[in-house]
């Protein structure tokens, strides 16, 4: 789909849906890193991408000079109107202060540890059902097969929508985060059946409430007042696409490494008590989201002449392999003690799905391995990587060993 012409240096003409970006773009990262710590590129309108963990930080903290009303990168912008506490499209994550506060403690209890916690049961018989589905295969799709539909499995049951409609929210992933290269004119139509998606969802919990996360958005209250519809729609917007993409994501990325690294497979079959700091190591090394601010006015930045509206991609990904703060960086070390990675973000969006994700991605993988301790990639040029901001294989056909 990607048309553009291709990327000659990623230092002054980067583009995160470049082809050699979306196989593999840690090398460009690493480079970057040495010679260009904020990359910029005239593509999008323009757009900055800092690669360092300082860099990133910085950025990701600044709420007065980084407005996040957007953050899915595209050819157009928001509207001009200067809003002192925007809403944005997906809040609380396209939300700016004061009002980000606000939406961000409605659904915090959501995802509380204790009310994560209890998914456990019912996350770890998805995934054998799964499994069970592809019994005698002498390859299962990691990706296709599994990983993609454990997030949207939890999800679904979380905001209360029909299982049935599975694949529905798969393609809702599609338009939002990935047809990017798209002309605004023809990519703007696609959103209207997700909204009325969403919209059908409500008219049928407001005339048959029952207890899920829907129904809580239906009948919360922010200051006194009933969330405006647009609002709700923003939330479970929100919830199911960063629920599903980025844990997809993070789950066939470690399947994809633990195929290529029987060392690290054997220690996790034989060494259970090694997950809590593998998830931690596969989060840190395989981070999945890059999520994108605006510039409110024009600055000097970092170093960069910034211009109001241009973009700038947080590279929380390539922050995680910043020699300067993690040693042996871009190694993966399965027992790493000491790892404060920022694969949720920093700041006040850090991510408030980060409970639930970990334990997608720690029973999907103990799951997997439990029932196939030996595996290997079928056919490493059949992988395929997701692209835009969020990273993980769409295509890993996993050979099973006896």
């Amino acid at each position: 789909m990607n048309d553009k012409p291709p990327v000659v240096d990623f230092a002054t003409d980067w583009d995160h849906t470049d082809p050699a970006w979306v196989k593999d773009p840690y090398p460009i990262w690493d480079d970057l890193r040495l010679r260009c710590p904020v990359a910029h590129t005239d593509r999008y309108g323009g757009a900055w991408f800092p690669v360092t963990h300082a860099g990133v930080s910085e950025v990701a903290k600044d709420t007065a000079n980084f407005t996040s009303r957007s953050v899915i990168i595209a050819d157009n912008r928001p509207g001009d109107e200067k809003l002192p506490a925007p809403i944005g499209v997906a809040p609380p994550i396209t939300s700016d202060p004061p009002f980000h506060a606000l939406a961000r403690k409605l659904i915090l209890p959501a995802f509380a540890p204790g009310i994560v916690n209890a998914l456990e049961p019912q996350i770890r018989e998805l995934c054998n059902n799964l499994l069970d589905e592809v019994i005698g295969d002498e390859v299962v799709n990691g990706s296709l097969s599994y990983a993609k539909n454990i997030p949207p499995g939890v999800i679904r049951q979380m905001l209360g929508f029909p299982q049935e409609d599975t694949e529905k929210f798969v393609e809702m992933v599609h338009v939002i985060t990935e047809i990017i290269d798209l002309p605004f004119e023809e990519r703007e139509p696609l959103f209207q059946p997700v909204e009325d998606y969403f919209v059908a969802q409500i008219e049928d919990h407001q005339a048959n409430p029952r207890e899920d996360l829907t129904t809580f958005l239906l009948d919360a209250e922010i200051e006194g007042q009933k969330l405006a519809i647009e609002h709700v729609v923003g939330t479970m917007v929100l919830i199911l696409v960063a629920g599903i993409d980025t844990t997809w994501g993070a789950i066939g990325a470690s399947l994809w490494h633990l195929a290529q690294h029987p060392d690290d497979l054997e220690r996790l079959v034989n060494e259970p008590e090694l997950m809590p700091y593998a998830v931690e190591e596969f989060l840190r090394f395989y981070a999945p989201v890059t999520m994108a601010r605006l510039v409110n006015a024009d600055m000097e930045y970092l170093g960069c002449s910034m211009k109001e509206y241009d973009w700038v991609l947080l590279g929380f990904p390539a922050a995680n392999r910043d020699p300067v703060v993690f040693k042996d960086a871009d190694q993966f070390i399965i027992d790493r003690a000491e790892n404060r990675h920022v694969s949720f973000g920093l700041g006040i969006h850090r991510c408030i799905g980060s409970n639930l994700a970990r334990l997608e991605l720690r029973v999907a993988i103990e799951e997997f391995i439990r029932r196939y301790p030996r595996f290997e990639l079928a056919r490493k040029e059949d992988v395929t990587w997701s692209p835009g901001q969020i990273r993980g294989p769409r295509n890993l056909p996993l050979r099973i060993l006896g």
